[in-house]
């Protein structure tokens, strides 16, 4: 299942996703972490240091090798040139398994070692000094979807992505890509108010959403989430002694994390379980072609030179029987 962390700079969505990766690995879940926003700090949360986490190769450095391997041999993808980053797959594209390797993940992705096992974990690269200027950063964040446009994931199988702070998600139709997506906010005006812009945004589009509330400490702050965000708000996480040690780089086992803490965990894990199930594939390749055609007509075709609307495979729906039966796999 695909799983996004979002939220406003400073909100805590890092942690949450840190510990969120930690405690599925705890349960022996495959996982894939995906670092999506512009400021990295992902690695770091998981335990890396400053030069590992600085070593990570970035997505968006990679993208001709990415669009070369999922082209695979579908026909009506002219050239890797004419891909972008809604470009859906179709008979003869490449699909990727949470639990696999292929040349993607060589490149692109590490492997973390937690304490109660490992996980992959995929970064999009820093905006650096030579971007400034010339380039946006979902021009980096399109390797992303991309991926998640010919990823087949399955049950006990997560991509967890900590997306951009704010609205920016909203860019591009990978808001759509996520089983769930949890908006950790904070019991402020400033805190809520992201809330709100997602709410809004995602209402057409059948987005699953569910409020975290971070930094919770008292009653006071609870009712003030309750009265913003009413039934999303599944869980509130208050002060914690682990984080706080894990922020200054000595964190204990995981499994010391507090009790309440934990149970916090599992049951933003019972609340993706639940979205899955209700997946509906149909849709989700829907929404892939809305996004990918509406992207071809405003700027793709004019970059591209070419007709992207014929990219679109109508007979091809994402599934797990895809993957399965290798029926998107070039011959």
């Amino acid at each position: 299942m695909k799983i996004a962390f979002v939220g406003k700079g400073g909100s805590g969505k890092t942690t949450l996703s840190s510990l969120f990766i930690r405690h599925l690995a705890a349960n022996e879940a495959h996982v894939v972490a995906v670092d999506a926003d512009i400021n990295q700090h992902l690695g770091a949360a998981l335990g890396l240091d400053e030069e590992e986490a600085a070593a990570l190769p970035g997505m968006g450095a990679q993208l001709p090798l990415i669009k070369e391997y999922l082209r695979g041999s579908n026909p009506r993808i002219a050239s890797v040139a004419t891909m972008i980053k809604t470009t859906p797959p179709g008979e003869g594209s490449r699909l990727l398994r949470v639990n696999e390797d292929n040349p993607i993940y060589d490149a692109c992705a590490r492997t973390v070692g937690l304490d109660d096992g490992d996980i992959r974990l995929m970064a999009t690269g820093p905006f650096t000094e030579s971007d400034l200027g010339v380039a946006c950063y979902h021009s980096k964040v399109g390797a992303v979807e991309l991926c998640l446009n010919h990823l087949v994931d399955g049950p006990e199988e997560y991509v967890v992505v900590d997306m951009t702070a704010g609205s920016d998600s909203f860019a591009s139709g990978m808001f759509t890509r996520f089983d769930m997506t949890f908006l950790v906010a904070e019991p402020t005006r400033k805190g809520v108010s992201v809330y709100r812009q997602y709410k809004e945004y995602a209402r057409d589009f059948g987005v699953a959403l569910k409020v975290v509330g971070n930094k919770v400490q008292g009653e006071d702050d609870l009712e003030f989430l309750r009265a913003e965000v009413g039934d999303d708000l599944l869980v509130t996480v208050g002060h914690s002694d682990w984080v706080r040690s894990m922020e200054k780089g000595r964190p204990a086992r995981f499994e010391l994390l507090e009790a309440d803490n934990r149970m916090a965990l599992q049951a933003l894990q019972n609340a993706a379980e639940d979205s899955y199930e209700q997946r509906d594939w149909e849709r989700y390749t829907r929404q892939m072609v809305h996004f990918h055609l509406k992207n071809a007509e405003s700027w793709g075709n004019e970059k591209t030179g070419a007709d992207l609307a014929a990219q679109v495979d109508p007979a091809f729906v994402l599934d797990e029987h895809c993957a399965r039966a290798g029926a998107a796999q070039p011959a």
